[in-house]
């Protein structure tokens, strides 16, 4: 049964939270236009389409960047009761320190319950806004597709390479395609290039060239342009990096399904996405606890040694997640250690803090 005492501490957090949410998010938006209002009027940006882009910038950033708000949200807010001695006040009432955690954790509940809703279904649509704007207008020079060494299964028979594509021109080069019956090959095309011809809705390959094999006889075909068609769309030469994380959940879990199945040398990232949807939610509880175990007693030097605290976890926590975010995108590092290793170590840091604040 949630009593006064309870409504109180999750009134408090919650208030804490959204307020805090509320002035950094403005502040980062008015930081980055500042950074980038020249770009804004270099590339002549309609006024709308930078009011949606800093719509999908408070979803995309509010999602990465929650659990430090919240982090710091409890140890403010708990820091103030305890410093007002209300903390000792509630222990020496003949609560237990874990059933003063209680309403924490309730809160914390329904943050991660919003939290692990928006990261389904609203943040990706969000993020999909911000990563086109950002290659579109801000760094066009940035790679936002892989564009080098492709190599994808399109189909069970058949097997694309090409050895880079241009995504503005549409052309990739030395082109090869195999097509086989079980575990023999039954033709293989190459080419010089491949280019998409939105004209004519065909690939135009130059310098084609077909080896087919039938029982012990061999036949090549050679043109120097070819226009033809292909069991694939000229986006499959060049897949964009960030399209795991525009992706609802359903369409993630399909999303992931195809790229395993080509073989896709991305397929590390959008699984580490997809740990990541759940795991931004736990970590509202390790932090809370965390946070609560810090600054639950007054300490010399009041709230701003507990605040100093909270901010060097947090960016420990930031630093450890990105450490490991980028093993897993340069390396064959497991995506879900990628995601849920920082969230292990700060859970064996919490039950340490969580033994220590109870004594």
């Amino acid at each position: 049964m949630i009593k006064k005492i309870d409504w109180y501490i999750i009134k408090r957090y919650l208030t804490t939270f959204f307020v805090m949410l509320g002035l950094f998010i403005p502040i980062g938006i008015m930081v980055d236009m500042a950074e980038k209002i020249d770009k804004f009027k270099e590339n002549e940006i309609p006024f709308d389409v930078i009011l949606a882009y800093y719509g999908d910038f408070m979803w995309h950033y509010g999602n990465l960047l929650f659990p430090i708000f919240l982090f710091l949200a409890v140890i403010w807010f708990t820091s103030k009761l305890a410093n007002n001695t209300e903390v000792i006040a509630i222990l020496s009432s003949g609560i237990s320190f874990f059933r003063f955690l209680r309403p924490y954790l309730i809160a914390a509940t329904l943050i991660a319950s919003f939290a692990f809703v928006a990261g389904m279904f609203i943040v990706p649509k969000a993020s999909e806004g911000f990563n086109e704007f950002t290659f579109k207008y801000l760094n066009k020079r940035l790679e936002d597709r892989k564009t080098s060494q492709v190599f994808k299964q399109i189909n069970d028979s058949e097997y694309i390479y090409v050895s880079s594509f241009n995504p503005t021109r549409k052309r990739g080069m030395d082109f090869t395609l195999e097509h086989f019956n079980g575990d023999t090959l039954s033709f293989k095309i190459s080419a010089q290039s491949i280019r998409w011809v939105d004209k004519d809705s065909v690939f135009r390959l130059i310098r084609y060239r077909k080896r087919s094999i039938v029982g012990d006889q061999e036949f090549i075909v050679q043109e120097n342009s070819k226009d033809t068609l292909f069991d694939f769309e000229i986006q499959d030469l060049s897949p964009l990096n960030y399209k795991a994380e525009t992706l609802q959940m359903g369409a993630l879990n399909r999303f992931i399904e195809e790229e395993r199945r080509s073989g896709s040398a991305l397929i590390n990232q959008h699984l580490l996405v997809r740990h990541k949807r759940y795991s931004i939610p736990i970590s509202a509880f390790l932090l809370t606890i965390i946070a609560v175990a810090v600054s639950s007693f007054k300490r010399r030097g009041g709230m701003g040694v507990n605040l100093a605290m909270g901010i060097m976890l947090g960016f420990i926590f930031i630093f450890f997640d990105k450490i490991f975010g980028v093993l897993v995108a340069k390396s064959d590092f497991p995506p879900a250690l990628g995601a849920w290793l920082p969230l292990f170590l700060f859970g064996l840091l919490a039950i340490g803090l969580l033994n220590h604040a109870k004594r």
